[in-house]
């Protein structure tokens, strides 16, 4: 039986840490993997086609190990976010990495504030173009009444 647990408790930490066990550590197959994280194996065979993921390979069988568990919890926090590929693969060189973990947290902090800052830019918009469709629906609203 697999010591890695089946269900998430605890929301997936985009600061890491992410487990280094290169060993012969108990491994999941993609099936658990999958049903861990409540993805398809599409997703699973994108990420490690993107290089986010290095899952086992036996065969044609692919085993994931915790060093992956732990990636996917910080692949997900970031996809929920919004941040691009290209930040997930920032996050996790950053959390993997040998940078002082003080470091570590300004540099997330400050790649989630940045986030924050587009998101909230986002929203503006969608308010206005909301407020937009709401005069042309009232308008056309009006002119039905009229005719």
């Amino acid at each position: 039986m697999n010591s890695i647990p089946m269900k998430l408790d605890l929301v997936p930490d985009i600061a890491g840490p992410i487990r280094d066990d290169e060993g012969d550590g108990q491994l999941l197959a993609i099936s658990e993997m999958s049903e861990l994280f409540s993805v398809t194996l599409r997703t699973l065979r994108f990420y490690e086609e993107k290089g986010l993921l290095n899952p086992v390979r036996r065969g044609a069988r692919r085993f994931y190990r915790g060093r992956d568990v732990s990636r996917m919890r910080v692949i997900l926090q970031a996809k929920k976010i919004g941040l691009t590929l290209a930040e997930v693969r920032r996050i996790i060189k950053l959390v993997e990495g040998t940078t002082p973990r003080d470091e570590q947290l300004k540099e997330l902090k400050e790649i989630c504030g940045s986030q924050e800052q587009l998101l909230r830019e986002q929203e503006q918009a969608l308010q206005e173009q909301i407020a937009e469709v709401k005069s042309v629906v009232d308008a056309l609203e009006n002119m039905l009444e009229a005719a």
